[in-house]
């Protein structure tokens, strides 16, 4: 395999952290581009140069790259910026979308289904309305700049795995891991829900394959759809923890009625509607096909657990997501028996 020159805005923080450990791995030579505030020390030995992609891209006004991989696009007007400022010195331009880019989620999604527009296209506020539209319009600021033959366009599901600082995944393994024997944990029915997302381990080995590979144009890159089904997902926790709790299983009705947060209150959750029919059922075959490897449940689950146990004990809470200690015992206090 021929060793790769490769540019990683980002770099040190969850998904980007992962591809330059894969890319070292490979004995690919990485040069970072990051504000330095995070994960500095990560990487001894490998180039990191200092500024800000929102305002200061001068330490990249010099060098030349096989490929850029954009680890954290959020903004037309930043990846619009370094496009163009790297255009000519890159033979490929590799930028980290998302699925929710997609314009609906009413069914499921491949790589030719329509992609979401920005309400504002003038805004620079990213929310849960904003992030997909803006994703979106990422992917076509960049089509504009490098165009088809040079850019790879990604589009994970929900990421997961160690060093994920959103906690959206984190918190089965986690709140699992605290219970005792037999005590009562709320869980969102169905048991058969099927669940997709993404080690992010395998997303950093499927980026790193196709421009190994010298592939361009857009991949969903997820699990294939009802790979994983919410009761699996929650027995490969019991397993890694070594617990067995009592499952409180919530109708979905009941935890809206409840002002349950779906997602981020109660992580993989979504309430059953025509609006969310396909947003887990994202099609994956022709990611497959050019090489994408999902790795078993167990291990994404032994694997984060191993990294959540190993935080200092004030950073093992649910802060971001998940519910709190006291919401739950609320919840279960509440619920119809």
């Amino acid at each position: 395999m021929t060793s790769l020159k490769l540019l990683i805005l980002g770099g040190t923080r969850f998904v980007g952290r992962h591809i330059v450990e894969t890319a070292l791995a490979r004995g690919h030579e990485p040069t970072l581009f990051n504000r330095g505030q995070s994960g500095a020390a990560l990487f001894p030995g490998v180039e990191c140069r200092l500024g800000d992609r929102q305002s200061d891209l001068s330490a990249l006004v010099q060098g030349e790259w096989d490929a850029v991989i954009d680890t954290c696009g959020y903004l037309p007007r930043e990846v619009a910026a370094s496009a163009d400022m790297l255009a000519s010195r890159v033979g490929a331009y590799a930028y980290i979308s998302s699925i929710s880019a997609y314009a609906s989620f009413g069914r499921p999604n491949d790589e030719s289904s329509p992609l979401g527009v920005l309400a504002d296209p003038h805004t620079e506020v990213v929310d849960g309305a904003s992030y997909g539209p803006l994703k979106a319009a990422c992917e076509a600021v960049l089509m504009a700049r490098v165009g088809a033959d040079r850019a790879l366009i990604i589009r994970p599901g929900l990421v997961v795995g160690p060093h994920d600082p959103t906690e959206r995944f984190t918190y089965w393994p986690a709140r699992i891991s605290l219970a005792a024997a037999g005590e009562r944990v709320l869980v969102p029915a169905p048991a058969d829900a099927g669940l997709q997302f993404i080690d992010a381990r395998d997303l950093a080995a499927f980026v790193l394959d196709a421009l190994e590979q010298g592939r361009r144009g857009a991949y969903n890159a997820v699990a294939a759809p009802d790979q994983w089904r919410r009761d699996e997902l929650l027995q490969a926790c019991v397993a890694a923890a070594g617990t067995q709790p009592t499952w409180a299983w919530a109708d979905g009705d009941w935890l809206d009625a409840q002002g349950v947060k779906p997602w981020n209150d109660l992580p993989l959750w979504l309430p059953d509607s025509a609006e969310y029919a396909g947003f887990m059922q994202a099609r994956n075959a022709k990611a497959l096909a050019a090489g994408l490897r999902i790795r078993p449940l167990a291990e994404t689950v032994v694997d984060t657990l191993d990294w959540w146990r190993s935080l200092p004990p004030d950073q093992r809470r649910f802060s971001k997501a998940g519910l709190s200690p006291e919401r739950e015992a609320q919840l279960l206090a509440a619920q119809p028996q």
